[in-house]
């Protein structure tokens, strides 16, 4: 048997394979289960010991060929593939790059900051609470009354009662978190609690969920006096203003005694407000010293201790602030009104379209 010519067949074979699927064929046709070379190969086992001695070497030199070869022509095959799809798929690098959408911090996530950046230069710390609360935490601590109009079902949004039978609500305020942070630390307490609090109310500055931030002031010398400064210094901060006149008007709260209502001074000019000038007053705050009861309810010895406590609508001083007509622009999610009025890292919101 001349392995010489059977090598140099199955060679030729192979180069004459001009296409990938050509050497696919010419692979099955040489190396397959039925191939040329592996018939010959399997019958090594018929042959003589001096015969396999020829033949077993000379035959793995032509399989050892042949797929060095293919090995080769394939990658022949993926360069010039390459090379083609390089000519036919170039890129127009001229061509503009696709416009990415900013993201906007959200109004409302742009003034809790602004507000806890300012109360903590103060000295106030955070405090947090859940959303849904006890109705002892959100009233009766408070010194509300069962009897009182915001403990009916038209005003407060009830909730399943708990394991124990205890009643549940969505929490009105966030004074609840002020009861809390008096039942587990004792004074001096000096903290702010922002967040959502939910009511039965929407028109367009009322919405059944709000925000709102409250701030406590518990210790032995704390004054009406320190709780007017502390909303003077904070308006003036969170408004940018050096002068900001405000007054205090006495009003009534189950949890407070005295209790105040604050007043920001306003002017309206070509149907936008001012704040800071003008014979005219808005209502933004309320405060007043904290009922001494508030403080038995929670175990604090209020013969020994004192302290005030205010709370005020966030989405409110952000509409103020940001020029926005409508509070339920807040929690449409139209990410139109986001653009307009969202914030990001180099600009500031616009205020053109929204008038005060």
């Amino acid at each position: 048997m001349d392995f010489d010519k059977i090598k140099e067949d199955l060679l030729q074979e192979v180069k004459s394979a001009d296409t990938a699927e050509k050497l696919e064929e010419a692979r099955v046709s040489i190396l397959g289960k039925k191939g040329k070379l592996t018939v010959q190969m399997k019958q090594l086992g018929g042959m003589s010991p001096d015969e396999r001695k020829i033949a077993g070497p000379a035959l793995n030199e032509s399989k050892v060929a042949v797929t060095n070869l293919i090995e080769e022509k394939v990658a022949e095959f993926k360069k010039a593939e390459l090379n083609e799809r390089l000519e036919t798929e170039k890129v127009d690098i001229t061509l503009s790059s696709r416009p990415k959408k900013e993201g906007k911090v959200h109004p409302i996530s742009q003034t809790i900051d602004e507000m806890i950046a300012i109360f903590g230069d103060m000295g106030f710390e955070l405090a947090e609470g859940p959303d849904v609360e006890t109705a002892f935490n959100n009233f009766d601590a408070l010194n509300i009354p069962g009897h009182h109009p915001a403990r009916q079902e038209q005003d407060t949004f009830y909730m399943p009662n708990s394991e124990d039978g205890e009643d549940m609500v969505l929490r009105t305020q966030t004074s609840p978190v002020q009861i809390r942070t008096m039942m587990s630390k004792k004074p001096p307490i000096r903290i702010i609690s922002p967040g959502k609090c939910y009511r039965n109310d929407s028109d367009a500055t009322h919405s059944p969920m709000f925000h709102q931030v409250e701030g406590l002031w518990i210790d032995e010398k704390a004054t009406m006096a320190n709780l007017k400064w502390t909303l003077e210094e904070f308006a003036k901060k969170f408004f940018e203003m050096d002068e900001l006149p405000i007054r205090f008007r006495p009003h009534c709260f189950p949890f407070t005694e005295p209790s105040m209502e604050a007043d920001m001074s306003y002017s309206v000019e070509n149907d936008n407000l001012k704040l800071g000038k003008g014979d005219k007053w808005l209502e933004v705050f309320a405060c007043g010293v904290v009922h001494p009861k508030v403080l038995e309810n929670c175990g604090i010895d209020s013969t020994k201790y004192q302290g005030f406590a205010f709370g005020f609508g966030i989405d409110r001083l952000a509409m103020l602030k940001y020029g926005m007509p409508d509070i339920r622009g807040f929690f449409e999610a139209d990410t139109r009104w986001l653009d307009n009025y969202g914030f990001s890292f180099t600009q500031e919101p616009n205020l053109t379209l929204g008038k005060k």
